[in-house]
């Protein structure tokens, strides 16, 4: 029994020796990852509301994205990215979808093939790839970045609200913060059924684009899934505070009251110039 000590005792150091390791590890991974957290949004990365089943996600990191990804609803809830001005526009070619393996369903590439839905991407390919380079591009092509979205949507209006973020207001303020997604039907049981394969279809779509600053300002859009895609930006201007009544979500936690209240309460679309890019084609 005396001679078992020894060799207790050596198991109870290597025990605490790997459970210290583990503890440091585990605080560097963390302490890095809210780095790159903070670096790729602005005053705080989105949260809910209120705890509940269909507005719970999972924080994925991409290159120079976040995705909040909803194993309920088995889409991203919001996607986070910021552009700013860059001197070289040349991006490489347009990558093949790919499964993201972190999502707890399998969503394949051809998941929605004959649905009649196009695969919309959230963090848009050409703006990600012309800011932040090839590997953030592939990242855009990852089926945790894209939700079900008509053609009509996807290919005209959604395409002309994206292409002016990057070609106007990007030039025009310098740098942007970007935050989209879908919005559901509240009625969660009622649309258990309405899915791609497993992928819940939104009934609409949102983005909303911050300058930030000591005196931020924003627009925010909301699409419905039914538009024609002629329409002008400037019909689908909301506010904030109605996107996340609509979602449950909680944009930009950090912002001091006094600021949240007049950036997310009211519709403020001076100095934006969106009147002279609300009515530009789409390419297609």
């Amino acid at each position: 029994m005396i001679s078992s000590l020894p060799f207790v005792r050596r198991q109870v150091r290597n025990l605490g020796v790997s459970l210290l390791f583990v503890m440091v590890a585990s605080g560097l991974w963390y302490w890095q990852e809210q780095d790159v957290r903070d670096r790729l949004s602005w005053m705080g990365v989105t949260t809910w509301d209120e705890p509940g089943l269909t507005n719970f996600h999972r924080v994925l990191r991409n290159e120079g994205v976040l995705i909040g990804w909803s194993d309920v609803r088995v889409n991203p809830l919001w996607v986070s990215y910021r552009l700013h001005r860059v001197d070289d526009a040349r991006i490489g070619s347009r990558p093949d979808f790919r499964r993201d393996w972190r999502t707890l369903w399998p969503v394949m590439p051809d998941s929605y093939f004959g649905s009649g839905y196009d695969r919309g991407h959230l963090a848009p390919n050409y703006a990600i790839a012309r800011v932040h380079g090839a590997e953030a591009q592939r990242d855009t092509f990852l089926m945790s970045n894209v939700s079900p979205q008509r053609p009509d949507l996807n290919r005209r209006l959604w395409q002309r609200l994206e292409e002016v973020v990057i070609d106007h207001f990007v030039p025009r303020f310098g740098a942007v913060q970007v935050i989209t997604g879908p919005v559901f039907s509240t009625d969660f049981l009622a649309n258990v059924f309405n899915r791609v394969g497993l992928v819940e279809v939104p009934q609409a779509f949102y983005k909303i684009v911050v300058v930030p600053g000591e005196r931020p300002k924003a627009l925010a859009f909301l699409m419905p899934q039914t538009v024609q895609g002629n329409e002008p930006l400037d019909r689908f201007l909301v506010s904030i505070d109605e996107i996340e009544a609509r979602t449950g979500l909680d944009f930009f936690p950090l912002l001091p009251d006094n600021v949240e209240n007049v950036l997310e309460g009211s519709i403020r679309s001076e100095g934006w110039a969106l009147d002279k890019v609300a009515r530009l084609p789409s390419r297609y």
